[in-house]
């Protein structure tokens, strides 16, 4: 199987460096033309500059692929508007969105301000929002599109210090699972990735919390080989925007060379009395079924938890 990008126009945004780098050089390495993204601003998102999205589109053109740069901030809606319209007016279409720029700010629970939440969600998740959104319209009309957001295990498992940029990352999960679900019936497959690489956010990692992971690394490192590299978590992005990927509202992590799907996930647990709730006492004395990991059930919908709990129900009035 050879997968290619031919007559497909793709948004990456955060491209200008790290990942997002490389998924809009392989992305024009395959055929697609590429709106490359990048503010140019620091790891931090303070800053801006025209020279990492020009880098990029240079690189691009230099091995004979199609590319335009875009400065504009995912941050405002006239921004992602602008985004969208740049690869529009160059290319005529837009296929994919690969939803990448972000940066980062940790603190403390306790430490977190206005400044550092304002500014993290309004990157990662209003961001997503504000690009995908006018793009999406024009996928609804062509019915065909792919969307990739870049979440974090960080917003999934949990992170100590990233509290803000957890929250931020996690909504990205939910906005995927909604658009999923509209998109379907238009063609528009849009998943979710957890990524893990050495960037230049490592900057902003605590120290102490990047010695352990170093100490914790060192251990696995005669296994893990390059597997840090950017370019580990690409293929996995690259298929998820490809037309041959028929996958749709998943969460993937790709981790370390390690490729794997995520799961949400719902325990049988304990289906209570029908007449009048459950009293605390009941709940306490049926936590240990509540929280089983046996006989898991994977809902793919809001209603899917409504179908399992009828047939539950069906179930135990039958007995």
């Amino acid at each position: 199987m050879q997968i290619d990008f031919k007559n497909r126009v793709a948004i990456v945004t955060g491209a200008g460096g790290g990942l997002g780098r490389t998924y809009a050089v392989e992305l024009a390495r395959r055929g697609a033309a590429v709106v490359v993204n990048d503010l140019g601003g620091a790891f931090d998102g303070k800053g801006s500059s025209h020279s990492m999205a020009d880098a990029v589109v240079n690189e691009i053109r230099a091995a004979g692929g199609e590319a335009e740069a875009s400065y504009d901030s995912v941050g405002t809606r006239a921004g992602g508007e602008a985004i969208v319209g740049t690869a529009v007016k160059s290319f005529g279409r837009v296929d994919i969105v690969i939803n990448n720029a972000g940066h980062l700010r940790n603190a403390p629970f306790e430490s977190v301000t206005d400044d550092i939440l304002d500014s993290l969600i309004q990157v990662h998740l209003k961001g997503a929002f504000y690009v995908t959104q006018p793009a999406y319209k024009i996928m609804q009309k062509q019915r065909y599109g792919r969307v990739v957001f870049a979440s974090s295990a960080a917003g999934m498992l949990g992170n100590t210090t990233q509290a803000a940029y957890g929250a931020a990352k996690a909504g990205l999960v939910g906005l995927m699972h909604v658009l999923s679900l509209e998109g379907a019936e238009y063609g528009v497959l849009c998943n979710a990735l957890l990524p893990t690489a050495a960037s230049r956010m490592e900057k902003a990692m605590p120290a102490q919390q990047m010695e352990k992971f170093a100490a914790q690394f060192a251990a696995i490192a005669k296994h893990a080989g390059n597997s840090l590299d950017p370019h580990f978590v690409t293929p996995l992005v690259v298929y998820l925007a490809s037309e041959v990927c028929k996958s749709t509202h998943a969460i993937y992590s790709a981790t370390w060379g390690r490729y794997a799907r995520a799961f949400v996930a719902l325990s049988a647990g304990w289906l209570g009395p029908r007449d009048k709730p459950a009293s605390v006492e009941d709940v306490a004395q049926h936590f240990a079924a509540i929280e089983s990991h046996e006989k898991l059930v994977f809902p793919q919908h809001l209603m899917d938890e409504f179908a399992e709990l009828t047939k539950a129900i069906e179930r135990s009035a039958a007995r």
